[in-house]
């Protein structure tokens, strides 16, 4: 019992000391009594960061009119020639994601049945991964599920409101980006 014990202990004294090694350098020289807090950087320098728009069009996304679709942020926005986002929305990913890069619609449907079953409409394809081909749509429904990861689907659901956006703004040849 007393060996588990100290390889408890030990364990803990390496995470410790591993968490220490990685302050921020501010931090590690200010000391701090207990029930202070530590100033911030921008409150150290007079500056203030500006708070990130989380509906902002990301930077590494090209310029000119475009479809930009955040795998991370799970959003698309349509931008203007420009650069000015006209619409953004939030979307359902499918279980098959296109690398980050930039793509074109090869075509387009205006009303078929998805490879889940689900009848969807306004459907925008420009992109094929591992046979499977991606692409934004709406349901019929209104329904935006989160995908099977058992299935190979590219359906990236938005609302229909959104998904007749898309239609209009981006035609066969249009540019998506695709950013992380």
């Amino acid at each position: 019992m007393a060996g588990l014990t100290a390889a408890a202990v030990a364990v803990v004294a390496f995470l410790a000391y591993q968490a220490s090694a990685s302050v921020p350098a501010d931090l590690a020289e200010r000391p701090r009594t207990p029930g202070t807090v530590a100033p911030s950087a921008s409150a150290s320098t007079g500056a203030k960061k500006p708070a990130k728009n989380p509906t902002a069009v990301p930077a590494a996304s090209g310029t000119g009119q475009r479809v930009v679709y955040s795998l991370r942020d799970r959003r698309v926005w349509l931008v203007d020639e420009k650069n000015k986002a006209v619409r953004t929305f939030t979307v359902a990913p499918s279980s098959v994601s296109p690398e980050p890069g930039a793509y074109a619609v090869t075509s387009r449907s205006g009303s078929v049945t998805g490879s889940d079953g689900v009848q969807i409409e306004h459907v925008v394809r420009f992109a094929s991964v591992d046979g499977v081909t991606v692409g934004f749509s709406a349901a019929v429904d209104g329904s935006m599920p989160s995908p099977d990861p058992a299935k190979k689907t590219g359906g990236i659901r938005m609302k229909r409101a959104d998904g007749d956006a898309m239609w209009t703004f981006a035609s066969i040849g249009a540019k998506v980006v695709v950013v992380s």
